[in-house]
Parts: C-alpha cells; structure tokens; sequence
C-alpha cells in the first residue's frame, strides 16, 4: 500500500483506492462433473467441479479466471455434488473417537490394493478416517511402523459444501493435503523454499499506477478507478513449496483471497471485534505514512513439540495461525521496501484483532480452519522427513513420496490476474493496497523440542492392540 498527497483546489483531496488481486484456478482437462483425476495412472484427491466451477471453504474458483465468495445455490449445487461423489466411496466411519489411529505402513498397503484393482481411493482413505488433528506420532521399529493419532469424527458435508466433522464442524484432514506435505518437507531442504502464497503488482504496474493518480485531478469517477486498475495492470501470483495446482495450494491461495476481503472491506468479518482495515484507517489519528506500503500475511503460530528420550513418540502441538505485518515504502522504481512495522498503527491494529480473533473466525469460514489444517500437516510432513522416521522405523513409505505411483489431483490456474479496484473516503491521502499472502514455515516448531519421557510410556500402551486394518480406534 502507497499513499500519495496532492492538493486540489485549495484543499486535501482525501481517497482510498484498494485494488485487490483475484486468483481462479481451472479444473483439469477432461474432469467430470464431480470425480478423480484420471490423467495419469493413480491419482488422489477429489476435486469438486460444479458445471465450469469448484469451490475451496465457501469460495467459488471459476474456471475463466476470477475468485468470488459462493453464493447460496453454487454452494448447495457444490454440497449435492460432494454428497454424490462420497456416496460412491463409501461411507465415514459412525463413531465419533478421541484417539484414532492411523497406520502409515497400512495406509500405503490399501493404497496400492486401490491402485492395483483400478479403483479411486475409498472415502476413508480420502478423509484419514475422520482424522480432525494429529496430536501424536509414534514409531514402531520393531513393526516397521508410524502411527498417526488424534481425535476423529464422522463426517458431513455442510451447507457450503465442505467436509467436516459432525461433532466439531472442524474440516477433516485431507490423504492429498497429507501427501503433498510430505513432498514438501522432502524437497525443502534442497530447494530452500518455505510453502508460501503471494499474489502482487510488478514494479512496471506500479510505476503506471503512481503516474495515473498523479494524472488525475477532482474527484475520482467510475472511469478513472477503472483506468487505476487498467494502469497497475496484471498481478503476479506466486506459490512455492506445493504443486500449483493441488487442493493445498488452493487452500492458500483461497485463505489470502478472502483475508484481504475482510481487510479491505469487500465483506464484513462474521465475528466481533474485526472491523476492516480501512475501517480502522479511517478512525486512526496516525494514519499512515507518506508513501507507506503495509502489507499483511498468514502464517503459523505453534505450540511447541515434545518428544521422549528416544525420539520414537512425538506430542504435536496445536497450530493456530496469526496475521503479520511490515510497513514499507515505494522506492524508485515501483519497488515496495520493507520496513519494520510501528505499533499503534492501523495495519498493526487490524492484525492484531484478526489473529485474535482467528479461531472464532475459523468455524464461520471454513477457508481459516483449512488453512489450520494444512498448516499441522506441514508440521507432519517436517517431522518425519527432518527426524528421518520412515527410515527409523524401517517403513516403506516411498509410496506416499513418488509421483510417478501417486499423484495428487491437479487443476491448472493462471500465472497472472487482472486487478480489481474499489473507492473508499479516508483521511487526507490516497492510499493503495497491493499486496497479501501466507506463508508456513513448518522447520520452525522442530529446533527445540521439549523432551517428556512419559510419552514413551503412551507408544508402548498403543501398541498392545493393534488391528489388521489400517486405522483403529
């Protein structure tokens, strides 16, 4: 966000002009109106697709190009859609669990019966059981062996067509969105890149859009904020660390979508206590900056992890999210320098009451609550690649990591989208907003783990009974 100051006939002009960035992904090619990927051999991961749209957490993807909040038939079409698709799956498991497991080493051995007879995975598989967290993650050496546990639920799909718990309204865990994680952990080490989401404005569109506000002169009509939008032109969209195309990547992108709805006013917060940003800039006595460019971002805030002596059982803290934010300034060339965010700040303000108000905001828009998910996968996928678990446990999970056996479902989005511009009447500047996005360092959480040699004593009670199947309660 830049701010420009100019006088007008003698007096302050004082304009808001928000341009928020729209991504849409297109479903792949030859996709049936709800199903599995099919173009390579064995593909997990539903993809919901209703007519030339799919939704991720109650926002609409259309497939030529623009990202929108579903309204209430789209969301009911999607719903009867997912109810369709699971109904040929199979159904949930009925129990509600405050500890189920999950055998990898199971898992990857139905899998490949699934991949064997030609068949899409079940719909157990697809959810993980039901799984809403994982809390623990053991290793079984001795049973060539990682088990996944945490409290499981029969599922539903809700009003907006998303999958969810029946107790929690939690969304379930995801076996692509799992998937995906573990490929991420794997590759970060060699690729140095965190799992991030950025949509922004080249410096050439920021150039154009400065010398057009400096252009134009009186109030600002419908066709000057339009030639604002024309001018700063289309906005990069950057995904790192995930496949651009998968459920994961859409989740990021589909969270910074809607933060930035809230924040700049296109929809007011469900919850308390979260007025918009420009909401806040308006009664802020500080204001902003001259020529200040906050920007605002998701990412992680973790409990920590705790381990036994032996580093054979794992205690996952819970994962919230937090909103972060630096303030900035355009320098030359339409480059957006970072600098340290000031407190008492508007941009500070609204992140502070969105981090805080994050969880509550979390069960009215699922968007929030997958991104939470994602996030405590991330820490999964991390944790056994850094501690080396599979080879720890001796457990062949080679599977779960090659693409050439198991790929992830996949939609094709665009690289680049078009700008979006809407007028609001602030202080005594103009002032722009260019910039989001979310980032997941899931290394982080693992430097210093607490050690608790009790949970040695909670690996070896599981391990007293386990099942032929792969999950059990």
């Amino acid at each position: 966000m830049f701010r420009f100051t100019r006088r007008v006939a003698g007096e302050l002009c004082a304009l808001t002009l928000v341009l928020v960035a729209l991504l849409a992904p297109r479903p792949a090619a030859g996709q049936a109106s709800v199903g599995f990927g099919q173009s390579r051999p064995f593909v997990v991961g539903l993809i919901p697709v209703v007519g030339r749209c799919g939704a991720v957490g109650g926002v609409l993807i259309d497939a030529r190009g623009a990202v929108a909040r579903a309204d209430l038939a789209q969301a009911q079409a999607l719903r009867d859609a997912r109810l369709a698709a699971l109904a040929e799956l199979g159904e949930s498991p009925e129990s509600v669990s405050p500890q189920r497991k999950i055998s990898l080493r199971g898992l990857v051995a139905a899998l490949d019966q699934q991949r064997q007879k030609g068949q899409p995975p079940t719909s157990e598989m697809q959810h993980l059981a039901g799984l809403v967290r994982i809390e623990q993650v053991f290793v079984y050496p001795e049973q060539q062996d990682i088990v996944l546990a945490g409290p499981a639920e029969p599922w539903l799909v809700d009003a907006a067509g998303n999958v969810v718990g029946q107790k929690s309204g939690l969304p379930t865990l995801q076996l692509d969105d799992l998937i995906v994680a573990l490929r991420a952990a794997q590759a970060q080490p060699a690729s140095g890149e965190l799992i991030s989401c950025s949509i922004d404005p080249t410096a050439d569109g920021l150039v154009r859009l400065a010398r057009a506000m400096r252009r134009q002169g009186g109030a600002v009509s419908d066709k000057q904020l339009a030639s604002f939008a024309e001018a700063l032109g289309p906005q990069q969209i950057t995904l790192t660390g995930v496949p651009q195309g998968s459920h994961f990547a859409r989740v990021l992108v589909a969270a910074d979508f809607t933060m930035k709805r809230l924040g700049m006013n296109f929809e007011p917060a469900p919850i308390d206590g979260l007025p918009s940003y420009l909401d806040m800039l308006k009664r802020s006595r500080t204001g902003a900056l001259a020529g200040s460019a906050p920007r605002w971002w998701l990412a992680p805030r973790y409990e920590p992890i705790a381990r036994d002596d032996d580093g054979l059982a794992w205690q996952l803290g819970r994962a919230s999210v937090q909103t972060l934010t630096e303030e900035g300034f355009v320098g030359r060339g339409g480059a957006i320098v970072a600098a340290k965010a000031a407190q008492g700040t508007a941009s500070q303000q609204w992140a502070e009451a969105m981090t805080a108000g994050y969880d509550q905001l979390a069960i009215e828009l699922p968007i929030f609550a997958e991104l939470r998910t994602c996030t405590e996968l991330a820490v999964v996928g991390a944790l056994l690649v850094n501690q080396n678990l599979p080879a720890r446990a001796g457990c062949d999970l080679d599977m779960l990591f090659d693409e050439r056996r198991l790929a992830v479902a996949e939609y094709h989005v665009p690289k680049t989208i078009p700008s979006q511009a809407s007028l609001v009447k602030s202080g005594r500047e103009s002032i722009v907003s260019v910039s989001g996005g979310v980032e997941i360092d899931s290394w982080e959480v693992l430097k210093q783990p607490e050690v608790r040699p009790e949970l040695a004593a909670s690996r070896k009670q599981l391990a007293t009974a386990r099942p032929k199947h792969w999950w059990w309660d």
